[in-house]
């Protein structure tokens, strides 16, 4: 195998980590951001553990993260969150996942 080889399969195998990465971070930002909503909706235990859940599962549909967003701010609009004040929350929640996973400063 020539060092150019090498070299290809280096970053390709970088740019998988990079994107298997990307994904927790998303994952757990979600995660943290539905535990922020649940709370809000007054639920505790195993009702906000499925809340999250359900968040983090929003952005596997068609519309990702966009999604996300559109399903906090539909559930929470009642209790007189905009969006403006999710998208502050997820942004936060994104610096506390890259945080919790480890990712480099």
């Amino acid at each position: 195998m020539s060092s150019f080889d090498e070299r290809e399969q280096s970053f390709e195998r970088k740019y998988q980590h990079d994107q298997e990465f990307a994904f927790k971070v998303r994952s757990r930002r979600n995660r943290i951001a539905g535990h922020w909503a649940a709370a809000l909706l007054g639920k505790t235990g195993a009702d906000a553990d499925t809340y999250a859940a359900d968040v983090v599962s929003a952005e596997f549909g068609k519309q990702g993260e966009e999604h996300v967003i559109e399903k906090l701010v539909n559930d929470l609009s009642a209790k007189g969150i905009d969006r403006a004040r999710v998208v502050a929350e997820l942004e936060k929640a994104f610096g506390q996942a890259k945080s919790e996973l480890g990712a480099p400063k």
